[in-house]
């Protein structure tokens, strides 16, 4: 590991404890650093757990303190009642489809994260996966606490054990095997990030407005290297927050995400083109093995800066 690396480690490294709500709430009554929070919520289909999640943010963090001042759920299609499940436990739910109408939404997780700016008004930007379970507030506090009291702080992860089933420590496996050697082969300066492909974060709004976001499952992975490359590892943090229970996805979905992943590193390494971006493979059938080829999610969406209604709200 890099020695920049290993000093980034002491000084960005932090736990959910280190900063108690008291202390989040006080920078909050006049604090110089203190900033409007909007906690943002992608779901699909995740009507068994996203109530609950709600539930907790609005009751620990809207209502006995008021640390968070937006709630926002984006719908991205949705075939269960996870819209409505949404509405009742108290959450702002929009439709994605209904956001920036002029251009045709594509399928994927950063294409919602990247519509959520334009009906969004934080200062800081937090978003929580809509999957998991025995959810605590530490994930939304402990994430946007060095935003809150530190001005130098512009991007924050979430860092915490991810069990797979009963074992512990087995959870992250696209990580393990595709993201984390990525980064330290190519950006060892981001080697020091536990959970890189967390989608648990919180971003100042003024760093977020000049990323591109890749559509897919790469968003985690290309915003962290390009706000390495725009504000530096100095203004990049983690907070642990303990143990992210949540729904695993099974061994071809996980192919497709480490496909998608290795395509958005492509990208920012060459700017180049993959021949053939796709990924086939194979389910035993009736009569052998079956080959099912998958596109490769390679479309990003550009800066929200560079987005006129974007700039035509904010300067309203």
């Amino acid at each position: 590991m890099l020695e920049e690396v290993e000093g980034w480690l002491t000084r960005r490294s932090w736990s959910c404890a280190d900063r108690p709500l008291e202390q989040l709430l006080a920078a909050g009554d006049g604090g110089p650093h203190r900033g409007s929070v909007s906690v943002v919520l992608p779901a699909l289909n995740e009507a068994a757990t996203v109530g609950d999640i709600v539930r907790v943010i609005r009751r620990e963090l809207m209502e006995k303190v008021r640390l968070v001042d937006e709630l926002v759920v984006i719908d991205s299609g949705s075939t269960d009642a996870t819209a409505e499940v949404a509405r009742r436990a108290g959450a702002r739910v929009i439709r994605r489809d209904a956001i920036l109408p002029r251009i045709p939404a594509v399928p994927g997780k950063g294409e919602v994260l990247w519509r959520s700016l334009l009906v969004t008004g934080g200062d800081i930007v937090c978003f929580i996966d809509a999957d998991l379970k025995d959810f605590s507030a530490d994930f939304v506090s402990g994430i946007v606490g060095p935003l809150l009291t530190d001005p130098s702080v512009q991007f924050v992860k979430a860092m915490y054990d991810r069990p797979l089933g009963d074992t512990a420590g087995q959870g992250g496996r696209v990580t393990e095997l595709v993201a984390r050697p990525l980064l330290n082969l190519h950006w060892p300066q981001l080697a020091g990030f536990v959970q890189p492909l967390g989608g648990e974060y919180a971003v100042r709004r003024s760093l977020l407005e000049q990323l591109p976001f890749p559509v897919g499952y790469g968003v985690e992975l290309g915003l962290l290297v390009d706000a390495l490359h725009t504000v530096g590892l100095d203004a990049l943090g983690q907070v642990d927050v303990g143990v992210r229970k949540h729904r695993h996805q099974d061994g071809q979905a996980l192919g497709r995400m480490a496909a998608a992943i290795y395509r958005t590193a492509q990208l920012r390494l060459s700017r180049g083109h993959l021949v053939r971006p796709s990924l086939t493979q194979f389910e035993r059938g009736e009569h052998g093995f079956v080959p099912h080829t998958y596109p490769v999610d390679t479309e990003e969406r550009p800066p929200m800066r560079e987005i006129e209604e974007y700039v035509s709200s904010r300067a309203a």
